[in-house]
């Protein structure tokens, strides 16, 4: 069983971004919209796989958010990624950690890169510990949808993908998991994620 973290263990972070575009009068869903273009290669890409530091990360993202409309500072978005806990994700992950070998593959950002967030720190590591391996693309220098990210995690697990289930809420993170094999869940809610493990486990996780 493979998860992905933000946005799966934890509420999303869109909700935020359309929070912080209302408030400032930004045009909608610009900051998706400059994840989304060039999305191998732009500023939140290099970012994750630690290849720029912030302040080329700041700089860059707002080049990228202006050239489609309105400029997003990089650091301004960066708060916004903290997403809460969903207690009854990590109850289930616990319940399928006692059956099946459990790994978690999550797109994040080097170390302090938010700032200080202790109380984050702490509730991230409570989660992390009930993965039998867990692969952050900011100390590899890879990041999903990268095929390489998901055979790195099979290999160390020492399972077969087609024995997979993984988890993301997105879409284009699912693809290269499906192509080689896994199970895919598409998570858009807690309750849904969990009703769809209960289905590909076999066991009672609500």
């Amino acid at each position: 069983m493979i998860f992905d973290f933000g946005g799966v263990l934890t509420s999303s972070p869109f909700e935020a971004f359309a929070r912080f575009e209302a408030e400032r009068g930004l045009p909608i869903d610009i900051i998706r919209r400059t994840n989304a273009a060039n999305h191998l290669e732009n500023a939140w890409a290099k970012f994750e796989r630690a290849e720029v530091d912030i302040d080329t990360f700041d700089h860059l993202f707002a080049e990228e958010s202006r050239a489609l409309g309105a400029e997003v500072r990089g650091r301004d978005v960066l708060p916004l990624l903290q997403g809460d806990l969903r207690p009854a994700m990590v109850e289930a992950l616990k319940r399928i950690k006692a059956q099946f070998r459990t790994g978690c593959i999550t797109n994040n950002l080097p170390a302090n890169a938010i700032g200080s967030m202790t109380g984050r720190s702490l509730y991230v590591a409570e989660v992390m510990v009930l993965f039998d391996h867990v692969i952050e693309s900011a100390k590899i220098g890879l990041r999903k949808p990268d095929p390489r990210i998901y055979q790195l995690m099979v290999e160390t697990l020492k399972v077969d993908p087609k024995a997979c289930v993984y988890l993301d809420d997105l879409g284009v993170n699912l693809k290269p998991a499906r192509e080689m094999g896994m199970t895919t869940i598409k998570v858009t809610s807690g309750a849904q994620a969990i009703a769809e493990l209960e289905a590909a486990t076999g066991l009672k996780l609500g």
